[in-house]
């Protein structure tokens, strides 16, 4: 389940026009000769599975395909290409635990700029190699991206570097419009847009893209349940941030002060997902539109699927921002979802232990046509029978009336059966 969105129109706050906004149109388009010349321009293409699967007419917008697979190569590349030759030769530092660490070390390489990241030291080991085969200098420091943000300043005086920020930058939020710009131009009038938030540096570029280029199309933000910083900075309700979240790259505490100025007064509303959504988003990609889309990438599509009745029969884009994610993770994923689409199904039955009976067991889910996966069979426990035993089988199924049909098969044998997992108690 979704939180209901904040329904705050834009304009709602504040009455000036957004040309007196940190960030116009006009730095937007002045940015956008910089992204053309060394940024794919990713493709925006109509994804008819997503609209079946969600009521809306669905268009996708390809960031992952960048050679970082990210949408952050966009702004990073402006503020580094609008250095002065004297800070360029100083170089720069950023402090990331993922995709803005690439981007900022990707194209420093590219223009020759000496790169330092900031990382901390949880940062998992595949993010730490790409950046550093990007040319960057890696610099592991804290348990948390604030402490790696404390020690990128102190690193940041002491060798007169530049410090290139995430998301609360000007040229960075530029940057980051060139995609909405992009959108305006390839596909159809939107009715809306889906955008991760994290810190606020793609909403707020979009926000002020979309403003002044296609004022009919409702900007849309989507953030995790458990990181809620913007939302909480529009509505004034403050609520806790924390937890392990699959969009580890918008789990952000803080949003930008030049960010949440311009989303205040842009972006309509921001939807709050929960981690089931966001799963069933980054598989509907996978299974989909044969892509791979990070937790914090799949966003825009966990709120439509979340809320389809909210923008059924609408024209809406999705961004998949960025498709670093971690196979192990997708492979979890992959099989979560199978376990609540009821397609993989445990069981677990009590049984008398004597010879056979783990063989009539099996010869009967073979008649019915289910897929043995896995098997625990267990005696010790005490309250199984002294002549029985505990046996615990994963079982491949067609779908949910399968494995009814399986379950129900089971008990008309005389077997207890307790159903295991997604769909029914927990081990």
């Amino acid at each position: 389940m979704t939180e209901p969105a904040s329904a705050l129109p834009r304009g709602a706050i504040g009455d000036a026009p957004s040309g007196d906004l940190p960030v116009t149109l006009a730095m937007v388009e002045a940015a956008r000769p910089l992204v053309s010349a060394a940024v794919l321009r990713t493709p925006l293409l109509p994804a008819p599975r997503l609209s079946a699967l969600t009521g809306a007419d669905v268009h996708v917008k390809y960031e992952n395909f960048q050679v970082t697979a990210s949408f952050k190569e966009r702004g990073a590349l402006v503020k580094l290409a609008r250095l002065t030759p004297e800070e360029a030769r100083r170089g720069v530092i950023a402090m990331s635990a993922g995709n803005h660490a690439q981007a900022v070390a990707h194209h420093g390489a590219r223009l020759g700029i000496s790169t330092v990241i900031v990382m901390p030291e949880t940062t998992p080991q595949v993010k730490v190699s790409a950046t550093q085969a990007f040319g960057a200098e890696v610099v592991l420091f804290g348990e948390t991206v604030a402490d790696a943000y404390e020690e990128a300043q102190r690193i940041a005086q002491a060798q007169g570097r530049i410090f290139v920020h995430p998301y609360d930058d000007v040229d960075v939020i530029a940057g980051q419009g060139s995609l909405a710009l992009e959108m305006i131009e390839d596909g159809p009038a939107f009715d809306a847009v889906l955008v991760p938030i994290g810190g606020g540096g793609l909403i707020a570029g979009m926000a002020v893209a979309f403003a002044g280029r296609a004022p009919q199309t409702e900007v849309v933000g989507v953030e995790t349940q458990l990181y809620p910083a913007m939302w909480s900075a529009m509505t004034g309700e403050a609520r806790p941030c924390g937890g392990p979240t699959l969009a580890e790259g918008i789990a952000v505490r803080n949003v930008g002060e030049i960010t949440v100025q311009i989303v205040r007064r842009l972006v309509s509303n921001v939807v709050l997902v929960d981690e089931t959504a966001l799963e069933r988003a980054v598989n509907a990609f996978l299974m989909h539109q044969k892509t791979l889309a990070e937790g914090a990438g799949a966003a825009g599509l966990a709120a439509l699927l979340s809320e389809p009745e909210r923008f059924r029969g609408k024209t809406v884009g999705l961004v998949v921002s960025g498709g670093n994610i971690d196979p192990r993770m997708i492979a979890g994923i992959l099989l979560r979802e199978l376990e609540r689409e009821e397609r993989i199904v445990s069981f677990r039955l009590t049984i008398l232990d004597r010879p056979g009976m783990l063989g009539r067991i099996a010869t009967l889910l073979g008649k019915l046509g289910a897929n043995i996966l896995e098997v625990h069979h267990r005696r010790t426990f005490l309250d199984v029978p002294a002549k029985g035993t505990r046996l615990d089988l994963t079982v491949e199924t067609r779908d949910q009336a399968h494995a009814e049909l399986i379950q129900k098969a089971l008990e008309s044998e005389g077997l207890p059966v307790q159903r295991l997992g997604a769909g029914g108690a927990d081990w």
